[in-house]
This record gives C-alpha cells, structure tokens and sequence, in this order.
C-alpha cells in the first residue's frame, strides 16, 4: 500500500512536514516516539540564539520594557530553564522563539535561521518543529483524549490513519494509553498535562517549551511531570526551554539556567554553579527557601562575643560544587574542632557536583580556623556568631 506524500519543506529547517507525510515517515516517527536513540553529547551545538533582544510595550502610561538587551545561546539536546520573579520578563522572552511575540529589537536564530524574518508559511513550518505546553492545560473540554492529541495533525490534513499510528504512540510515551476515550473532566492535573505534553509532541518536534509547566500541580505530580520531560529529553534528544518561578524545579531536570530580573538577564550558567555560588541578588533572592539558613531558634540567641564566657561557635560551611566529588566525609567535618556538631543543612547532588550549605556548632575553644581552612579547602567556611550553649 503506497500514500502519496504531501510534504513541504523550509530550507534550513530541518525538513519539517507542513501538511502531512508517507506511512514509512510517520514509521520512523512512531519509532522515534517509542525508542528514540539518546543524544550523543558530542553534537551538541547552538540550536537557539538570543542576539540583543530588546521588547517594549506601548500603552497609555508610556512604554513599558520587558526585554533588555537579551543575548545567550541554548545547546541542541539541553533543558534550558529561565527564571524569575513574576514580570521579570521570562514569558516574553520563551514566546520569541517562536514568534508569538515579536520582538523591537534584536534577533532570534533557531539552527543559525532569523526567525523574524521568515513569511507566513514558513513561520506555521517553524511553529511545527517546536512543541509547547502551558501552566493550565489548554485542553478541549467537549473532546477526548484522544482527539486532542490528534486535532493539530487532522488540522494539518494528515490521513486519519497516521493520526492514530502517531495519538497511539503518543500516549504510550505518555502513559495514558488506557485513558484515550476519557473527556478531560475525568482527568487529574497531571493526567492533563501529560495530554498536552503529548499534543505537543504530536509533529514530531525538536524543541520543546514549557511555560510555567507545573505551577498548577501539586509537589507529587510536579515529580512525575519533570520525571516524563527528563525521559522525553534522553529518548528524544529534544531541546526544552523551560519558565518557571520555582528554583527546586531548575535544579530537578535543568542542565542549564538564566535569571532575569527587570527584563536583563542577571546570572547564566550550569545549575550546580549557579546554586553553589550565586552572585546577583535577584539569583539568591529565589534560592532562599531552599537554603538551609540560621533556624529562628538560633538565630534568636546568637551574639557577636561571649566576652570569654563558654560556648559555641556557630559556623556556616558553603560548598560551592567545584571539589569533593565524593561528598563530604565526615572525618573532615569532626576537624573542624573538638565537640562538633552537625546542626542543620544539606547537600544536594547536581550533575556530579557535590554542593549545599552545612550549619555546624563547634566549642570556642575548640575552634581552630586555621586547621578548619585547611581540612575543607573546597569549602567556604564563616563564622556566623555564638550561642552561650546548645540545648
């Protein structure tokens, strides 16, 4: 059996299927789908720039910039995660790359293409090649599971055969093969979501956005949602650019992040970097409920002297990821001094880089700072104050 393909192309863009394709190309999809090979890190390259991208907005009070400036390159096969307060521009900024916002300046390239510059048909091809799900869904109630997966390949004028080889495939990928002929109602959260993860992933696309993917989900679906995205990343290869306002999300699935702030991007780099050693204000500001800071209860009761009387010193030990790939042993942290102890705080594991915060209490007079430095020399070590005893 033989299906006459309906294929148009954009040259540059990876040869993006507009209205439909032969059975042996949507084969190779489901295959794709089902088993994809993992992303060889050796290929990585620029898939996505940023060139200077500037965005106003006009309105009766006068313009208002949402963008600065903007430049930074995102690599093929990375998940890539922007984030910031609420208006620091990171919906703006995850819209241009597929031209649902224009921007007043500067440039979006994706594979080395000006994006701006491409007509109607084109754009509709690029919008193809790049998937996007949403913070609530954006499901049609009055259809099935089925069915919303597939509208944009019946939309496009694919064979309804292929529509459900690829909805199949999909939703196996997904995990909700057994809910295909459920409405959206008799859905949870993250069964919505996985939905739409799958209506995205429906033409088969390279990249992938996520704008504020899991705000509306609990902490248990969050899970299972950057657990799917991480395992569609490595079967796929597929680059993903996510938004979020939630640092523990940037550090559960993110190779990368970019903090912006005022609509400038103030800090880039790879997680473990940026978590260990934070350097702009507005970076630190969204780590700080997932800092292990001074509890309340000692915070209350440190001074800055003891005035010769007994007592603890408090110490503060940052490890910033850059050394103990191991962890931490504990004989380094007992040399600290005679009598310590180990108070509060955590170590997270990032990509191989052991780095957190460690609050440790150690005698006055068995404080020996020098000795300290020495035994943790990967580590940053203060001194925060002392507590006449702890009990």
């Amino acid at each position: 059996m033989s299906f006459e393909p309906a294929i148009s192309y954009v040259p540059g863009l990876s040869q993006i299927p507009v209205r439909g394709s032969s059975i042996n190309d949507v084969h190779d999809s489901v295959r794709r789908v089902v088993s994809g090979p993992l992303p060889d890190a050796k290929t990585l390259d620029v898939h996505i720039a940023f060139e200077n991208l500037q965005k106003h907005y006009s309105g009766r009070k006068g313009t208002v910039t949402a963008l600065r400036d903007v430049s930074f390159n995102v690599e093929r096969g990375e998940i890539f995660g922007i984030i910031g307060r609420s208006g620091a521009g990171k919906s703006t900024l995850l819209r241009a790359i597929n031209m649902l916002e224009s921007p007043s300046s500067g440039r979006v390239r994706v594979d080395n293409i000006d994006v701006g510059t491409l007509d109607e048909d084109a754009l509709v091809a690029l919008r193809q090649r790049i998937g996007m799900i949403f913070q609530h869904f954006n499901l049609l109630s009055a259809k099935t599971v089925r069915e919303n997966v597939g509208l944009p390949l019946r939309v496009a004028g694919v064979k309804p055969k292929i529509v459900q080889e690829r909805v199949d495939a999909l939703l196996e990928l997904v995990g909700l093969r057994d809910k295909a002929d459920i409405y959206p109602a008799k859905l949870s959260g993250g069964q919505k979501q996985r939905v739409g993860i799958a209506r995205a992933l429906v033409h088969n696309p390279e990249i992938l956005l996520c704008d504020e993917a899991t705000s509306a989900l609990d902490p248990e679906t969050t899970q299972s949602i950057l657990d799917l995205l991480r395992d569609i990343n490595r079967k796929l290869g597929l680059t993903i650019v996510l938004i979020t306002h939630d640092m523990s999300v940037i550090r559960e699935i993110c190779h990368k992040v970019l903090v912006l702030d005022g609509g400038q991007v103030v800090e880039r780099g790879e997680v473990w970097e940026v978590f260990g050693n934070p350097q702009a204000d507005a970076t630190r500001a969204l780590l700080r409920p997932l800092l292990h800071d001074l509890p309340l209860d000692l915070a209350n009761r440190l001074v800055a002297d003891l005035r010769g009387q007994p007592g603890e010193t408090i110490l503060k030990v940052r490890f910033p990821g850059n050394g103990l790939p191991g962890g931490v042993p504990f004989a380094a942290l007992a040399a600290l001094g005679q009598g310590a102890n180990l108070l509060h705080g955590g170590l997270d594991r990032l990509r191989g880089h052991a780095q957190g915060n460690l609050l440790i209490s150690v005698p006055v007079q068995g404080w020996n700072e020098e000795q300290a430095r020495k035994t943790l020399p990967a580590a940053h070590i203060e001194v925060l104050g002392y507590v006449h005893a702890i009990t």
